[in-house]
């Protein structure tokens, strides 16, 4: 007859009694939460719906910057900068190519001041890059051979019709994380950089001028737009480039990210847009005052970095509630067109539900049994969120940290248990 082992009897029931206890945990914790909401951004500076507004009311590009930036004066400001935009993060692979005919695409180890040719490819004619240890690697194919080049550090890569190469005009495709963006200008430049978490990764930047080569491939609002909303878009997208001109950041070898950590670049793709490409350009054009010059946003006679977004909760935003931050040229005013259903279909008004793994998520915690809204701004926006486990466990975020790490559309939200503005500071 075996002897009982009390010892692991004890362990079995103790392990039972901790799982009950976590079952009985989970069961209280909602599958979701849902939350009501107005708006889509974070809502500081100009409201491109609100532009939208204004400009069907016959507001100038230079009022409507007036209007969102008080205190601010848009004059010429010179705009022929070369930019720094990465248009590749963190990568593991990246493909190029190009298919038109009698285009000429050059490999330059270095950063092209003195050139060392690697290899000069043609039409359909496409370069693979990877990485081997602290080096780019580089495997080109060229009427069906392969071969693969000695991994440099640094690579820069020319394409004819380009104010690097001459030629007849080209269209470069790159290719990466299952995207295809095509670019008509400048030249890319490729660096490892080692990141803390995820190791050496490729970083592709495209330089390009800002005066055309860059805002021509800006693509925040649709060319459909009224002409003095695009107007305004492309003073706020100069004026945002010409803040941040000469601070390139060490992680993406990039002054500006082509993507909505700065502003949407497209590249060619927004130029090339059937009928709608030429209006955008034309909005561009229209902003400049000569070759080398264009309207900005300053206080002091220099640019200042204009925010913008989508829409906001019927009043603007400040970096101060947004970001805790105060630039000191951001304001709170008014912005009725937001909550047009009209002018904002989508997001005059909205409901989402967040799943309990993204709630846990957002909060730290092991689950989230409830959320309160603790606070709001004087805009109405969430100030204070907390959440609250099974286990009795609160955790405090500001709207902002919430709203990124929820996916939520804006900060103008409650719990749809709670009226919108119905918490008071």
């Amino acid at each position: 007859m075996k002897r009982l082992n009390f010892g692991a009897l004890a362990l079995i029931l103790i392990s039972t009694l901790v799982l009950a206890n976590l079952s009985a945990a989970s069961a209280e914790a909602p599958a979701s939460i849902s939350f009501s909401g107005k708006g889509y951004g974070h809502g500081v500076g100009m409201s491109q719906i609100g532009a939208r507004g204004l400009a069907l009311a016959g507001d100038t590009a230079t009022a409507i910057m007036n209007y969102y930036f008080p205190g601010s004066d848009v004059m010429p400001l010179t705009d022929d900068q070369v930019l720094r935009v990465n248009i590749g993060h963190q990568l593991t692979s990246a493909s190029l190519k190009s298919d038109t005919p009698g285009m000429s695409l050059q490999l330059i180890s270095g950063d092209g001041t003195e050139p060392q040719f690697l290899s000069v490819l043609a039409a359909k004619d496409s370069v693979k890059l990877s990485i081997s240890e602290k080096q780019i690697a580089i495997t080109t194919t060229q009427v069906g051979i392969t071969t693969v080049l000695t991994p440099v550090d640094s690579l820069t890569i020319r394409w004819s019709g380009t104010r690097y190469l001459a030629g007849p005009d080209s269209v470069l495709s790159l290719t990466h994380t299952k995207k295809t963006t095509k670019y008509r200008y400048g030249q890319i430049q490729v660096k490892v950089i080692k990141d803390a978490k995820l190791g050496n990764r490729l970083e592709m930047v495209n330089q390009v001028r800002l005066h055309d080569e860059y805002l021509w491939g800006i693509s925040e609002v649709p060319s459909s737009w009224p002409a003095a909303a695009l107007e305004a878009q492309a003073i706020a997208s100069r004026s945002y480039a010409m803040s941040k001109v000469g601070k390139v950041l060490k992680s993406c070898d990039c002054e500006l990210y082509s993507s909505i950590s700065d502003q949407n670049f497209a590249g060619y793709a927004k130029e090339a847009e059937p009928k709608w490409g030429k209006i955008w350009k034309a909005a561009v054009s229209r902003t400049s005052v000569t070759e080398n010059t264009g309207l900005t946003v300053t206080r002091n006679l220099l640019p200042i970095r204009t925010y913008f977004g989508s829409s906001s909760g019927g009043v603007t935003e400040t970096s101060k509630n947004a970001w805790g931050t105060d630039v000191g040229y951001t304001f709170s005013v008014p912005d009725p067109w937001s909550l047009d259903p009209k002018l904002n279909p989508n997001f005059y008004k909205w409901k989402r539900d967040v799943t309990q793994s993204v709630l846990a998520s957002a909060f730290g915690l092991p689950d989230v049994e409830s959320v309160k809204v603790l606070s709001l701004n004087e805009t109405g926006s969430v100030k204070l969120i907390e959440g609250k486990s099974s286990n009795g466990k609160k955790v405090k975020l500001s709207g902002e940290t919430f709203r990124s790490r929820s996916k939520l559309p804006s900060t103008w939200f409650a719990p749809t248990s709670e009226e919108l503005v119905s918490v008071k500071n």
